[in-house]
């Protein structure tokens, strides 16, 4: 590879970084550009860590055969079992713990395959194998992203060149770069839609972070808690708690999206949602498309604790339909990006009724009739109501228990 073939990779490696590349691109388009350049790659791996609340990292990957392989794979925690096992056995540590940047085995002319992959790539024929490993300085770590790993080969029967060599180490670190400025993108969306919500997470990345800012809409609005949750965490073990949070926490919000809404917020064991759309009706027809839901996944995930002998509950639902703002809300260095108004208060107080009347869902007359008329028959009124800190008694709905 000659030197103004790496000055012409660098640059457009530099301009795809610019642009947001996702990694698996940026890999591929790499591979072949050094091969076109004469740089014979023939396999090639990209590993780096992220923020994530399932994932600890990702894999990026490119051959040149015709054998079908994942471009991009996530992986767990490193920290116990099969993968800790993989991790603490491969090239990447070694290198890490012994402080330097790269390893290379020129498997091909003798030198030992003693890591596992090095190992395997000898068994298909590769000659020589090169890993690097580039690492971030303390103050520029987010989460686990402290490194990019990376890792080599060719069947070319001399290896890489000195030539090829050179240019890997003058192009990976570049390489590297990009990768990092698109994972730290993905980390990004990943923690403002998981703490904010999808619809507000991508609004607040397309930049709606201005205080006081606010849309005025129109939203089925849902408020849920969880029946008994009092008495649950005074008679449990401490350790049950946050597991408990977590199983019902994941069914309430996995029936939310499901059936096209938002999460907001979650306070305690409370869940505050939003279903929008066009029609009023369709924004209702959804809310109760992930009641429906919800009940389901409660049934399975109870039957699922009994089994394990853990404390089970159920939820509480509160439905309304109403005016709403919609954005930021706080103080200058402190915002939260939510929905406040009258309405809200109202779908609060709706939830905390279904106590009173033992009924697990209540709906407010305004929800009732956005509804078509079909759905409409599923209800059945429980009575008027003077709702806590609403000025004007209301009548409620439940779902008729007859078509449960």
């Amino acid at each position: 590879m000659k030197s103004s073939d790496v000055d012409r990779i660098t640059n457009w490696i530099v301009r795809r970084g610019l642009q947001g590349a996702q990694e698996a691109d940026l890999l591929r388009e790499f591979c072949e550009k050094c091969n076109a350049a004469g740089l014979p790659i023939a396999r090639a791996l990209v590993v780096i860590d992220t923020l994530h609340p399932v994932h600890e990292g990702t894999v990026f990957r490119w051959r040149n055969d015709d054998v079908e392989e994942n471009a991009v794979t996530n992986y767990g925690r490193t920290v116990e079992g099969a993968t800790a096992d993989t991790w603490y056995r491969s090239p990447f540590y070694h290198v890490l713990q012994t402080g330097g940047e790269e390893l290379r085995r020129r498997i091909g002319q003798g030198e030992p395959a003693d890591f596992s992959i090095i190992q395997d790539m000898k068994d298909q024929g590769h000659t020589d194998y090169v890993v690097f490993v580039y690492r971030f300085a303390t103050d520029a770590t987010i989460g686990e992203m402290d490194c990019v790993y990376s890792g080599w080969s060719t069947r070319s029967p001399d290896g890489f060149s000195d030539a090829g060599m050179s240019a890997l180490r003058l192009l990976v670190p570049a390489l590297g770069l990009a990768i990092k400025s698109a994972g730290l993108a993905n980390v990004a969306h990943t923690l403002v839609e998981t703490y904010l919500g999808r619809d507000a997470g991508r609004r607040v990345i397309q930049g709606r972070t201005q205080r006081g800012v606010a849309d005025r809409i129109e939203a089925a609005l849902w408020f849920s808690d969880l029946r008994g949750y009092t008495t649950i965490t005074d008679t449990a073990s401490p350790g049950e708690i946050i597991p408990l949070l977590n199983d019902y926490a994941e069914v309430v919000i996995t029936a939310i999206h499901e059936a096209g809404g938002d999460v907001l917020k979650l306070i305690g064991d409370g869940t505050l949602a939003l279903f929008r759309a066009d029609d009023p009706a369709e924004a209702c027809r959804r809310a109760l498309q992930a009641e429906e839901n919800l009940r389901v996944r409660i049934g399975e995930l109870n039957e699922r604790r009994k089994a394990e002998e853990r404390p089970i509950t159920s939820v509480y639902i509160g439905l309304h339909v109403g005016e709403v703002f919609y954005g930021n809300v706080g103080s200058v260095d402190r915002l939260d990006f939510t929905v406040v108004g009258p309405a809200v208060n109202e779908t609060s107080r709706i939830a905390s009724m279904c106590r009173s009347v033992d009924r697990p869902v209540l709906v407010s007359s305004a929800f009732a009739a956005s509804l078509s008329a079909t759905e409409r028959t599923m209800l059945v009124s429980v009575g008027r109501f003077a709702l806590r800190g609403v000025g004007r008694a209301q009548e409620l709905f439940t779902l008729d228990p007859e078509l449960l």
